[in-house]
């Protein structure tokens, strides 16, 4: 993949912000911070970065939000605040044993979404 332009600004703003951003928040950001770019632009680096693995995609029922992590991790979300965390997770052997034993399926990979309130 090419990486114009447009493309950097959009990965260094994820890389920048650490965070899960909507299309939306990423051109208000990127021109706020005097960097000319539009809407369609915007989208279609970000599908197009999506596509190659470069960065990830979450479906939320208030739209698609972009991170800037493309390797398995789980997350994180705030019951209270909507904010998403990346964290890394490593179940115990023996559970995906179980898991193996009951699906009938070798587990390669896996991420889990985790919700919650701050205590």
């Amino acid at each position: 993949m090419r990486l114009s332009r447009q493309r950097r600004m959009v990965l260094d703003l994820l890389w920048q912000e650490r965070d899960h951003l909507s299309a939306r928040d990423i051109f208000e950001r990127l021109n706020a911070r005097g960097r000319n770019i539009g809407h369609t632009s915007v989208y279609q680096n970000l599908e197009a970065l999506q596509s190659a693995g470069v960065i990830e995609c979450l479906d939320r029922a208030s739209g698609r939000l972009y991170g800037y992590r493309s390797d398995p991790h789980s997350h994180l979300t705030c019951l209270r605040t909507g904010t998403i965390q990346d964290i890394d997770v490593e179940l115990p052997a023996e559970l995906l044993e179980q898991i193996e034993q009951h699906t009938g399926f070798a587990i390669e990979s896996y991420t889990l979404q985790l919700s919650g309130r701050p205590r």
